[in-house]
């Protein structure tokens, strides 16, 4: 199994943090991601290799595994399990020497007093080969390593329940996302991460929700919140103004006096709540008044007479 520099491919070096790793993840995943390069056949490889990076190296235990076993990170515990098992059968005898498998993925070298058949053969059957060499078929079954993706909806999108098709690992899902899903919400796909080997079971499939900012509103758990702009005059005197929603457009009746930063709360007009149909938020709008800069001067003396018996 040639080595995979995950490091490399996430444009990152061994010494980076694990914020680094996931600033550097999101960046590549939003540009090599197959939806928005349907024209370009490679983005599809590129962007199963970065899910593939990112799903070891921002697990701090799975990092400290690849640095010390490479791409066979996750054989890594049966591995130092025979290797002590195999040094304790040994002992004093064998010579103390040790074993290592290099970072590479490929090559396995050490002894015991010259004596390395035993567990030489049982490094060969837990990776599949010897020195870099093909060998061959473990029998070992082992579960097949879990992947983590990010999906990007819009907040209009999360609103409502809808299908999303996407690729991963180069499998194509289409699965249907619940209305209300929230910005770090995190789903399992039991079954959908790498393949297992020698008859183990497949990894599972952890998808992130990442909800972009809207232009018109902003969430706060199941509520909405929105500006609108009334001018002077229906701020004195009262009147209506119209105001967006996420199912369209509402009529609001405003009080005469409302002061700027006013807020009004619509029951029921905000965000839908997370696998509970029927049930929503709130919406909550604030008012920002607007003082009139072209006034004529009988206009201007009529505030002052305003001013005259406030």
């Amino acid at each position: 199994m040639a080595y995979i520099d995950y490091y490399s491919i996430l444009g990152v070096d061994k010494t980076a943090t694990q914020d680094d790793i996931k600033k550097a993840y999101r960046k590549l995943a939003r540009k090599y991601h197959p939806d928005l390069n349907p024209n370009d056949p490679s983005a599809k490889e590129k962007f199963q290799a970065i899910n593939e990076a990112n799903e070891v190296l921002s697990d701090p235990e799975k990092r400290k595994k690849y640095d010390a076993y490479g791409e066979n990170w996750k054989h890594a515990d049966e591995f130092e399990a025979q290797q002590r098992a195999y040094q304790a059968r040994q002992g004093d005898a064998a010579g103390g020497t040790e074993y290592w498998y290099s970072t590479d993925g490929q090559h396995f070298t050490g002894g015991f007093g010259g004596n390395a058949g035993g567990f030489s053969d049982f490094f060969e059957e837990l990776f599949g080969h010897r020195g870099g060499a093909s060998g061959r078929r473990g029998r070992g079954a082992f579960r097949g390593q879990d992947i983590e993706a990010e999906l990007h909806l819009t907040l209009r999108e999360a609103a409502v329940t809808h299908k999303q098709t996407f690729t991963v690992g180069g499998e194509t899902l289409r699965i249907t996302v619940p209305a209300g899903v929230a910005d770090g919400q995190v789903i399992k796909l039991k079954g959908h991460g790498g393949k297992g080997t020698n008859g183990g079971p497949d990894g599972d499939l952890y998808i992130t929700f990442v909800v972009g900012d809207d232009p018109v509103f902003k969430r706060k758990d199941n509520d909405l919140y929105t500006d609108v702009t009334i001018d002077l005059y229906t701020a004195v005197l009262g009147g209506e103004v119209t105001v967006n929603t996420l199912d369209g457009q509402v009529k609001l009746k405003v009080r005469p006096g409302t002061q700027n930063g006013a807020m009004v709360r619509l029951k029921g007009k905000g965000f839908p709540v997370y696998k509970q149909e029927g049930s929503f938020g709130d919406l909550l709008v604030t008012y920002h008044i607007t003082i009139p800069t072209s006034l004529t001067e009988h206009q201007k003396d009529l505030f002052r007479e305003l001013q005259k018996g406030a």
